[in-house]
C-alpha cells in the first residue's frame, strides 16, 4: 500500500502503535489518514473515537480498513448512529482492490482541498 501511495507521489508516513499514531496525527495534521483496525498497543475504533473527539482532528478524513468482521461492524455501526462526527470515515474491507484505494484517496484529497472537507 505505501509503495503505490508514494508511486502516486503521496507523502506516505507509517506508525505501527496507536498512542504514537493519535499524538503524530494530532500534531502533524495530515490530510488524511488510512487506519488498520489491527495496531499493537490500542484499537483502531480507538484511535478513532479519540481522533473524532478531538476538535482538532474531528473533520480529518480517514479510510479504515479491515478484514476482521467484527470489527468493520463495529466501525460501520459508529459511521451510521453519528453520521455527523463520522461524516469523514470511510470503511474499505479486506480484500480490496489497491485502485479502489486510490480512487477513495482522491477522492478524499479532492474534497479537502475544495473546502468540502475542513473546519
Amino acid at each position: 500500500m505505501r509503495r503505490v501511495l508514494e508511486d502516486e507521489e503521496y507523502q506516505v508516513s507509517i506508525l505501527q502503535d496507536g498512542k504514537d499514531a493519535v499524538s503524530k496525527v494530532k500534531g502533524t495534521l495530515p490530510d488524511l489518514l488510512i487506519l488498520d483496525l489491527k495496531l499493537g498497543d490500542m484499537s483502531g475504533q480507538d484511535v478513532l473515537r479519540d481522533l473524532k473527539s478531538d476538535t482538532t482532528t474531528t473533520y480529518l478524513p480517514v479510510i479504515v480498513y479491515t478484514a476482521a468482521v467484527l470489527e468493520a461492524e463495529e466501525v460501520s455501526s459508529l459511521i451510521t448512529s453519528q453520521p455527523l462526527l463520522y461524516q469523514n470515515v470511510h470503511l474499505l474491507r479486506k480484500p480490496f482492490e489497491l485502485n479502489a484505494l486510490l480512487d477513495k484517496v482522491e477522492q478524499l484529497l479532492d474534497n479537502s482541498t475544495n473546502g468540502i472537507i475542513g473546519h
